[in-house]
């Protein structure tokens, strides 16, 4: 199985990319995991809800454009469902267990995500009702998954 993280914008601060790696590379023990980044558009200043349509729209499209028709989709949405860790991981085994061969986490840009590529997730995720910086998440998400396989193989990990 291969695990894509698919993001808009690039990540720039230099303790997020630290972590992301580090969580890349112990995840990379299990599965393989490929992080890819997709340009933002830029916002009006001011922009009106018709413009950040607009760029949820070109936002999304570049992300579709990663996703392969047989991937399963996990978009990252603050409205999407809140599951536990251990949730998490049964619900990435289960994919593996039916055969999935790649799993695109989907996180989107500092408007969220628009409805074409709401419209392609399999699952909507949302890890607290709080709002993250998509940069940030990108850490959190890279945590959870290594979390999800040290459950999955009932290895230590703290709590």
């Amino acid at each position: 199985m291969k695990i894509r993280i698919i993001c808009v914008g690039k990540l720039k601060e230099k303790y997020l990319v630290d972590g992301i790696k580090e969580y890349t590379k112990r995840i990379s023990g299990y599965t393989d995991i490929e992080v890819i980044e997709v340009a933002d558009e830029r916002i009006p200043d001011k922009a009106s809800l018709a413009e950040e349509v607009i760029v949820k729209a070109k936002e999304g499209r570049k992300i579709l454009d990663k996703i392969k028709q047989d991937d399963y989709v996990i978009l990252l949405d603050v409205g999407g469902k809140q599951i536990d860790s251990v949730e998490f991981s049964k619900h990435i085994e289960n994919c593996m267990i039916d055969g999935k061969s790649t799993i695109d986490f989907v996180i989107g840009g500092s408007l969220g995500h628009g409805e074409d590529i709401q419209e392609r997730a399999n699952f909507r995720l949302s890890f607290s009702p709080m709002t993250f910086p998509h940069q940030l998440m990108r850490l959190i998400l890279v945590e959870q998954i290594y979390r999800a396989f040290k459950i999955m193989r009932n290895e230590t990990y703290h709590k």
